[in-house]
């Protein structure tokens, strides 16, 4: 037979390829199943931390698109010689109120009274309640909103009357005033006129109940000192007003002042919880890894396995490329498989969870094609060895093994 006459091999296109590696992984589903999953649990595990990671950073910056950056605290610090704690002067607010960029300045002092819902609780028994006297601008300020009932103002800040913050009105039982609603607060009932929503840049009044100044000054013995200043500010001039908050506060002591900025500890938050997202990727990347071995180790079970087909198709015709692009296919198709299933439970891990915490699902399609991409990635690296060795098989030697 001469040359010419010999059959040659028909070139296998990339429709045929995967047809015949399916039928190879058909052969063994059970092993190809669980080959798969290990797959998909590395990508859920990567395309969930990802998207719960940017579902908890959308809510901080949500937090702070509602709320502004815009806001400083004034707070006392310490007193040069001894230690101690400073003391904001009297004209500290109305001195701070001056500066032409500032928008609002309130001020609130901490009164060391307990609050209790009756006087037959204990006075050990304060539930972490903090007691606090704030001028009527506080709500204003701080761009709070009330949960139900109204704040205080020149009239009821006057009176034995008390508005609670959300922790505090859960936890001294207040759901509703319907009714009158009384709390033991000193020696005598102070009125509840109102409840406010959280306040998630300042949680220090979230857990506190707060009386007018000039309520404390008549029930409470309080001496008139404020303990935080709360100052709104023009957002172009942050940085050059927080520089001058110290001196106006306290021209004679300005270094016993301390200025901080509530949103701070948002945006320290935020980066936070990128670096842990980078720790849990690390963690999923190992899993995957793992999986890309299981792979590798099926691959290689199967060359042992099929040593026989390999022979017969190499006998066949089927050249070395042809057997080594369908034992790679088949590892592309198997870690494929575990990847758009991983990605389909990582996605709906992240819904589920931002939803029960009240996020906005936010699963980033980058991390979506990412995580695929990087499925079959895994898979030609696992593949690629044992579709090697397949190829190199000789076809008598093949075809002896049986």
């Amino acid at each position: 037979m001469s040359q010419s006459t010999l059959p040659r091999s028909r070139a296998i296109g990339p429709i045929d390829s995967v047809r015949i590696a399916l039928g190879g992984l058909s052969a063994r589903p059970l092993r190809a199943a669980l080959t798969a999953i290990g797959i998909a649990i590395g990508i859920a595990a990567m395309i969930a931390v990802v998207g719960i990671s940017d579902a908890s950073r959308g809510s901080l910056l949500s937090v702070l698109d509602q709320l502004g950056t815009n806001l400083l605290e004034v707070t006392p610090g310490e007193t040069m010689f001894g230690g101690k704690t400073a003391v904001l002067p009297a004209d500290a607010r109305p001195m701070i109120q001056r500066i032409p960029p500032v928008e609002g300045a309130t001020a609130v002092a901490a009164l060391p009274s307990i609050v209790r819902r009756t006087d037959r609780v204990s006075p050990q028994e304060s539930g972490g309640i903090t007691l606090l006297a704030a001028e009527p601008s506080l709500l204003a300020t701080l761009g709070g909103e009330m949960r139900m009932g109204r704040f205080l103002d020149a009239a009821t800040g006057r009176f034995p009357c008390v508005v609670l913050g959300a922790v505090a009105a859960d936890r001294l039982g207040v759901v509703d005033l319907d009714g009158p609603s009384m709390v033991w607060i000193g020696e005598q009932w102070f009125t509840v006129v109102g409840v406010l929503d959280p306040m998630p840049l300042n949680p220090e009044i979230d857990r506190a109940a707060i009386v007018g100044y000039q309520a404390a000054r008549d029930y409470l013995a309080f001496d008139g000192s404020a303990s935080t200043i709360y100052v709104r500010v023009n957002p172009d001039s942050l940085t050059s007003i927080r520089t001058v908050l110290a001196a106006t506060a306290n021209p004679e002591h300005p270094e016993e002042v301390r200025v901080s900025r509530p949103s701070e500890a948002i945006e320290a938050k935020a980066a936070a919880t990128n670096a842990f997202t980078g720790l849990l990727l690390g963690l999923g990347a190992v899993a995957l890894l793992v999986g890309g071995l299981g792979v590798a180790n099926v691959m290689l079970m199967a060359v042992l396995e099929r040593r026989t087909e390999i022979g017969l198709r190499r006998a066949l015709g089927a050249t070395r490329g042809h057997v080594a692009r369908q034992f790679l296919t088949e590892a592309l198709v198997l870690a494929g498989v575990g990847g758009l299933a991983g990605v389909a439970l990582g996605c709906a891990i992240v819904g589920g969870y931002a939803a029960s915490q009240g996020w906005p699902a936010a699963v980033p399609l980058a991390a979506v094609g990412a995580g695929f991409v990087g499925s079959l990635a895994v898979g030609a690296a696992s593949g690629l060895y044992p579709a090697l060795r397949a190829a190199a098989l000789p076809p008598t030697e093949a075809l002896r093994s049986e």
